[in-house]
């Protein structure tokens, strides 16, 4: 072994020792180094090639030509390329793609060579050290992280978390007007892990519905034994949030299980959140029953909901209005988030108006549209009819089931609700336009359908996108997708 090789094996252990790094990616440096100081001795931009042997550490330099086809249009430099025709005179064996290489005379692994190396190595060593701690964290996203607050940069927060390793909890994660200062030892959520060129790489977040939820995780031990299930969370961070939760054990009180002894653990909780206050509520399979439970602590004294929109009537003590809705719509709009529905909250009497409105409205069009008399129109209002398209084409059980009709009411209401859905399709105005017809695989039914939801024409249905549609009319997105790009069709005839 010559003193270069043992000079090279040295560097790498020592460095290999001290940073922490593989072996292999200290060769692959000083192999890039050595390259890099070859190639000095050039005035053009050659190609060279170092290789070390990993026993010895001896080496040898190369400088190299990519063989190219003889009519590649990419064949630029003769310095660096050489086309196959010449290069098969050589070697006949050789391919293209392969390389024509000729042994050069090594650089001295020296004080100078190993000063030029020193730049590629730091770097080298700083991607593989990168590279580590996003291996490390990759499969840790979705758990809290501990750390020290290390220090602040444009409104976001940078936490050091032992070593060389860092995270960052942007400004729009980090909960309002909570005073954090350098040294404070602080929690959060880890959403993300990515390789970035420079800073952390590590995003953690305060104020993500997660949070709360891990945060919960630790304190009740309930939950980690899976007798109690969190069905999700809905924050205003630092200020209110709300926390949805099932017993899968009816003999635990899920409620009682998270408040914890004189609300021991739900206030560990809200310490951690700057004091955020946290309503416990009772998850429920019935969504009205959910939507009560989520609105407390308001009372709710009746809920009409409505399935086609995703929505509900929150009616409410007049008294009790500014508690249901809360500071800035705070309390029902936590309560949309965790239930998923829009929900309305209005009084009693507001309630009660609004719905006497929406039923004149359905009794008015029944007679009108039905030519039946008020009696008739309420009876379908009050059995929950609101459509012609329902009493068209629901099932004739459904009609049957109502006390008040016979087979014959049943047979001469669905015929004439038909007979007004064509009338209304074929006149135009509110039902839908003939060229809706035209669209491939459309129905009666579901033109009158998307009609009534204002979809009426061809190039209507077309701007949709299969998402809305799907919503509008309560189909699958793929099927949606499929009506959207028959409606398109006439786009690309021409």
């Amino acid at each position: 072994m010559n003193s270069n090789g043992k000079n090279v094996l040295t560097v790498v252990d020592v460095v290999s020792n001290e940073k922490n790094v593989e072996r292999e990616i200290i060769f692959q440096a000083i192999e890039a180094a050595l390259a890099s100081a070859t190639k000095k001795r050039f005035s053009d931009d050659i190609d060279v090639r170092v290789t070390i042997d990993r026993g010895t550490g001896e080496y040898e330099t190369f400088r190299r030509w990519q063989v190219l086809d003889d009519e590649d249009p990419e064949f630029e430099s003769p310095v660096r390329q050489i086309l196959y025709s010449r290069a098969a005179d050589q070697n006949p064996d050789i391919a293209v793609g392969d390389y024509v290489e000729q042994q050069l005379e090594n650089e001295e692994f020296g004080r100078i060579a190993a000063q030029a190396a020193k730049q590629v190595i730091v770097q080298k060593v700083r991607e593989a050290e990168r590279a580590q701690v996003v291996e490390a964290y990759e499969d840790r996203i979705g758990e809290l992280i501990t750390g020290i607050v290390k220090r602040m940069e444009r409104g976001a927060v940078i936490v050091d978390l032992g070593g060389i390793t860092e995270a960052i909890i942007p400004r729009d994660h980090l909960i309002p007007r909570e005073p954090l200062r350098i040294g404070d030892r602080v929690r959060g959520y880890l959403y993300e892990v990515g390789p970035q060129p420079r800073g952390p790489q590590l995003f953690l977040s305060r104020t993500m519905p997660e949070f709360l939820i891990e945060l919960f995780k630790l304190e009740v031990p309930e939950i980690a034994q899976g007798l109690i299930e969190l069905r999700g969370a809905a924050r205003d961070p630092g200020l209110r949030a709300k926390i949805a939760v099932q017993a899968k054990d009816r003999r635990i009180d899920p409620v009682g299980a998270c408040v914890g002894m004189r609300g021991s653990r739900v206030q560990s909780v809200s310490n951690e959140l700057a004091g955020e206050r946290i309503d416990i509520v009772p998850w429920d399979e019935n969504v009205a029953q959910f939507v009560i439970n989520a609105m407390a602590p308001a009372e709710v004294e009746s809920i009409v909901v409505d399935e086609d929109a995703h929505s509900m009537i929150i009616a409410v003590d007049e008294e009790k209005l500014a508690q249901a809705i809360g500071r800035g719509g705070q309390n029902v709009r936590l309560a949309s988030e965790l239930t998923g529905w829009t929900l309305n909250v209005m009084t009693g009497e507001q309630a009660q108006a609004k719905t006497e409105e929406e039923n004149t409205a359905v009794r008015n069009n029944f007679m009108e549209s039905l030519g039946v008399d008020e009696e008739v129109a309420d009876i379908l209002v009050q059995e929950g009819f609101t459509t012609l398209d329902e009493v068209a084409y629901v099932p004739e059980q459904e009609l049957m089931a109502i006390e008040e009709f016979d087979e014959s009411i049943v047979e001469e209401l669905r015929t004439r609700a038909r007979d007004a859905l064509l009338a209304r399709a074929i006149a135009g105005g509110d039902g839908p336009d003939e060229d809706l017809y035209e669209v491939e695989g459309m129905t009666q039914e579901l033109a009158t359908a998307l009609a009534d939801k204002g979809v009426r024409t061809r190039d209507d249905l077309a701007d949709l996108g299969s998402d809305e549609l799907a919503e509008l009319i309560g189909i699958e997105e793929d099927a949606a997708g499929e009506i959207i790009m028959a409606a398109r069709a006439h786009w690309f005839a021409e």
